[in-house]
């Protein structure tokens, strides 16, 4: 039997995941966690055989303690299951290390179907994701300016541009004010803007806002 860790900050959710993995008859849900730190915490000290793991949990940005985790455990698969959108977050989970990512509106099936494939050592891939790699593979292969961003520095952008003050997102991301200014410099240049308006338009225009990882 498969053991799985979830790792995710809302017990409803958790408890609807558990059902659905009740359904597979070669796993069962062995730990659970309710921020990526008690998950990494429990990676660390425990063997489990999957995690299913939420981007948005308190404390540390979820893509952050992935990396965390596959130093710690590298041949652990991890299933990313988010309510961010794929084009936004699925490409920077497989460069992390994730193993597959689904949102949290697919179907039970698909997460069936998913969970099994990860647990094997593949990846998961789903239909959508597939046909948007697709369609970068062709033709025009021009990159979105936010798209050149690290992962930090996309966090720290959304929030710049949703308004936040600079004392506001170093508490959020566990950082010192001076660090959140080197990072909004690094971002306009990347992004050649001059202005925190720019990127707050920007943002608008590309609907990134509500898009936001915290």
């Amino acid at each position: 039997m498969k053991k799985v860790l979830i790792a995710d900050d809302h017990a409803i959710f958790r408890e609807g995941l558990k059902q659905v993995i009740d359904r597979i008859v070669d796993m069962f849900v062995a730990d659970e966690a309710e921020s990526g730190q008690e998950a990494l915490r429990k990676v660390q000290t425990n063997d489990y055989d999957l995690l299913i793991l939420d981007i948005s949990m308190p404390g540390r940005n979820g893509l952050d303690v992935l990396a965390d985790i596959k130093r710690a455990k590298p041949k652990l698969p991890v299933l990313i299951l988010s309510m961010h959108p794929e084009e936004q977050y699925a490409l920077r989970s497989f460069k992390v290390g994730a193993s597959g990512y689904l949102t949290k509106g697919s179907s039970s099936q698909e997460l069936m179907e998913a969970l099994q494939k990860v647990a094997l050592g593949k990846r998961y891939i789903s239909a959508s994701l597939a046909e948007a790699l697709a369609n970068s593979l062709g033709g025009d292969s021009t990159r979105s300016p936010h798209e050149e961003l690290s992962i930090r520095e996309y966090q720290v952008m959304c929030l710049i541009a949703a308004g936040n003050k600079p004392q506001q997102i170093a508490e959020d991301l566990a950082m010192s004010v001076k660090t959140v200014g080197t990072y909004r410099v690094r971002i306009l240049k990347k992004m050649n803007m001059k202005s925190n308006a720019e990127l707050t338009r920007y943002a608008l225009e590309n609907g990134l806002i509500e898009r936001l990882l915290l």
